[in-house]
This record gives C-alpha cells, sequence and structure tokens, in this order.
C-alpha cells in the first residue's frame, strides 16, 4: 500500500493563483499568505499590526521560512496581496486543509459566526456600502476553526451560508451554536440538513 503523506498548509496556499505581475516580484504569493495567517493567529490585525509582527520577528521568519536575500514582505507588500485576494479560492484550500484534522467526537460545541473583513469594505459611508463576510465554524475544546465560508454582504445572506457550511462540515452528534439572527425555527424547518433539532 503507498505511503500518503498529508499535505501541509502551504502545499494548498501554493494552489492559490497568484494574480499579481510578476514583474518586481520579491516574494511567493503563499509565503505572504503564511505570514498574514501566522501574524492573525499572534492577535496581529490589520495591515499596519501585521506590518508591525513581521519587523518583530524578522530573524525567526527568515530562518524557519527560510526566505533568500533576508527579505521579509513589507507592510504595502502585505496589503497588496490582502486587497486583491482571491478570498474564495482561500477558502477551499482551508477547509482542504482543516478536514485533515477536523474529527471531531460526538457531543463538542461548535460555534458559527460571521466576522466582516475591514480591508474589503467599499462605498463605506454610502447605502450601497459592501464587504466581505468570513463566516467560520470553531470548536470549543479544541480551540481550532474547522472550515469557513466567504460571502459578500450585498449579494447574500449569513443564514443560507451558515446551512452551507454545516452541511460541509458533515458532522453528527456535536451541538451548533448560533448569534440571535439564526434563531428562526421555520429556517431550519425548510433546510435539508438532516437531524437538526432547534
Amino acid at each position: 500500500m503507498p505511503w500518503l503523506m498529508e499535505k501541509s498548509l502551504i502545499d494548498y496556499l501554493k494552489e492559490i493563483p497568484d494574480h499579481r505581475s510578476p514583474h518586481g516580484l520579491r516574494h511567493p504569493l503563499w509565503l505572504v499568505l503564511l505570514i498574514i495567517i501566522m501574524g492573525m493567529m499572534s492577535g496581529y490585525w490589520g495591515y499596519r499590526q501585521l506590518g508591525r509582527f513581521v519587523e518583530r520577528h524578522r530573524r525567526e521568519l527568515i530562518n524557519i521560512l527560510q526566505i533568500p536575500n533576508a527579505r521579509v514582505p513589507s507592510y504595502s507588500a502585505i496589503r497588496r496581496v490582502m486587497v486583491n485576494l482571491d478570498y474564495e479560492k482561500l477558502q477551499i484550500v482551508f477547509n482542504e486543509w482543516s478536514k485533515q484534522y477536523s474529527v471531531i467526537p460526538s457531543n463538542e460545541w461548535i460555534s458559527l459566526d460571521g466576522k466582516s473583513l475591514k480591508n474589503t469594505v467599499s462605498n463605506y459611508d454610502q447605502a450601497q456600502q459592501n464587504f466581505i463576510n468570513c463566516v467560520s465554524a470553531f470548536s470549543h475544546q479544541r480551540r481550532l476553526v474547522l472550515g469557513v465560508k466567504m460571502m459578500e454582504n450585498k449579494q447574500e445572506s449569513e443564514i443560507p451560508v451558515v446551512r452551507d457550511l454545516i452541511e460541509l462540515l458533515d458532522l453528527t452528534g456535536v451541538v451548533f451554536t448560533f448569534d440571535a439572527l439564526h434563531c428562526q425555527k421555520k429556517i431550519w424547518q425548510r433546510s435539508s440538513i438532516q437531524g437538526m433539532t432547534i
């Protein structure tokens, strides 16, 4: 039987297409994304805070990630990546990677909630305001994000996105928690999800 190696997060990040111009490109997309993820996991949110994270941990990042020429991504490079990122593709590869670590036993509590991504807001001062929302499923006991789905505020509601994420996770015997937006019994009565008790 052939030995199957689990794909690393880096392997998955390398699958995200890089739409940046190759002219003057200093860092591969996967490297910038990995540093952003590491920074956010360490509590650094926003472009400037992520820039501080890179400066504070410059030596460690260069050594561990073997960054050539000892040049870490700048604040502006991080910002450009986050502004132009294909979040839908990132969502897909993250969910594929996290499946390797999300064997969840019965009776665990899973929270589902959406958070807006500030760097995606457009027309912030108008009624046409739009932004990307990241809906995530979080395991309390494991302190682990099990899956995410992205949505545009103007195009769809968080309610069907949460249902889609639950179906994608395909968990049984767990307890899901939501905010008040989802506490409408008729919504779940129409759902195709089996075994849900409201």
